[in-house]
């Protein structure tokens, strides 16, 4: 079956290059569906999408986006409208994947475009601050491709040539190739970190897999939970082991390593069973090549490798850590089973390892009794989370789940 990219761009202001795009696509046997997002031009050809349509998909019109006087505020209407109407398009099975090309303004809407469409769908933007720091994590699908636009940024030449057609290439290549994700089995999604850190895993995957599950690992790095809370917002999980909460702990120190605000909150919207577990919930993660703020420089500290380092939360952070915890589970439609391991949350807070803090784990400890309250199940389990004791407990309560009809056994 012959795919069809959308490709979104101004096409009063980069007509050239959306159009070379275009013919890159469509010589390699591909279709394309057009989106103009300019305000104050017009195209060289009418796009398949015009202006009109995407301001009116944000309620608005493009003479309210001239009158608004402001470029930033235009831009923000022609988002909105750009980001329905792609949903709505793959929804309509009309595009089978997307790219989009844009300086920092046409990036910013690309943004929102990506993150209209689910896992799987490819995703790619051509963009003048190609993974930038500017871009914050929680801006980024979990799927999303992007490209620099090198040498670009006013005309066709060589240099920015080799960059568009890449992109042509890889966003065709990957429409035909994806096999989205559709199981025929029930999915358990777990988020870990890697088995230095976190060894439950090894202990779980194969009896759940012998129960009739398949098995997705997320990786708590920020993308990682991205991905995992967009597949649970789809409702893809029949059961999720939310095991690792760093990214919940950096979030609330503001590090760059989080996935965004509405971590640990979309299994529960969605009535998805949850097993949680604070594992590594006592960390905080910095990039590698950042040095560790003077407010953390007297904690605990492990250097995993070259790209990520860590710091520990203080007694009262992690108090204010698992009352955040019980306040994203309170508002969940479907059941909630806490697991406390009281021997400590990951490797390295053993006794005699970098992040041991006896009076940081009895600190968190103490107040997830007090802060997990009723409907949500609490068990104090007395094990380290890396014991197969605690393996052995999280499969219990799902085995009581599958036993009373909560998680089904058909996908």
């Amino acid at each position: 079956m012959t795919k069809t990219i959308l490709v979104i761009g101004t096409y009063d202001t980069k007509d050239e290059e959306l159009h070379y795009i275009c013919e890159r696509i469509a010589a390699q046997g591909g279709k394309v569906l057009s989106m103009d997002v300019s305000v104050l031009g017009d195209p060289s050809t009418p796009t398949d999408v015009s202006k009109h349509q995407v301001a009116q998909a944000a309620g608005s019109s493009i003479q309210a986006a001239i009158d608004s006087g402001d470029e930033n505020t235009a831009m923000q209407i022609m988002a909105r409208g750009a980001s329905v109407l792609t949903a709505q398009l793959y929804g309509a099975g009309k595009i089978d994947a997307m790219l989009a090309l844009g300086g920092t303004m046409g990036t910013d809407l690309a943004l929102d475009c990506a993150q209209a469409l689910p896992l799987g769908v490819p995703k790619y933007v051509v963009s003048t601050v190609s993974f930038s720091p500017l871009i914050p994590a929680d801006r980024l699908s979990p799927d999303i491709q992007m490209i620099l636009w090198a040498g670009g940024l006013y005309g066709l030449n060589s240099i920015c040539k080799s960059s568009l057609s890449q992109a042509a290439g890889a966003v065709l290549g990957a429409a035909n190739a994806v096999e989205p994700p559709v199981s025929d089995r029930p999915v358990i999604g777990m988020m870990s970190l890697g088995s230095s850190c976190l060894r439950y895993m090894k202990y779980l995957r194969d009896p759940l897999q012998e129960r009739g599950f398949e098995v997705a690992v997320f990786h708590a790095t920020g993308m990682g939970g991205m991905a995992f809370e967009a597949l649970a917002r789809q409702g893809y999980f029949a059961a999720v082991m939310d095991f690792a909460l760093p990214e919940l702990s950096n979030l609330m120190v503001g590090s760059v390593v989080n996935a965004g605000a509405d971590r640990l909150t979309n299994a529960g919207t969605q009535g998805i069973p949850q097993i949680v577990s604070p594992g590594c919930a006592d960390l905080i993660d910095f990039a590698g090549w950042q040095d560790i703020p003077e407010a953390y420089s007297d904690r605990p500290f492990h250097a995993h490798n070259r790209l990520i380092k860590s710091s520990g939360l203080s007694p009262d952070e992690r108090r204010a850590l698992v009352r955040d915890i019980a306040t994203r589970l309170k508002g969940a439609k479907g059941p909630v089973h806490v697991l406390m391991p009281t021997q400590g949350v990951e490797e390295w807070d053993k006794e005699g390892a970098p992040a041991y803090d006896p009076e940081g784990l009895a600190a968190m400890v103490d107040e997830m009794g007090k802060a997990i309250k009723a409907p949500a199940e609490l068990t104090m389990i007395d094990c380290h989370i890396n014991d197969e004791a605690f393996a052995d407990a999280a499969l219990a309560i799902l085995d009581a789940w599958i036993a009373d009809g909560t998680v089904k056994l058909d996908a």
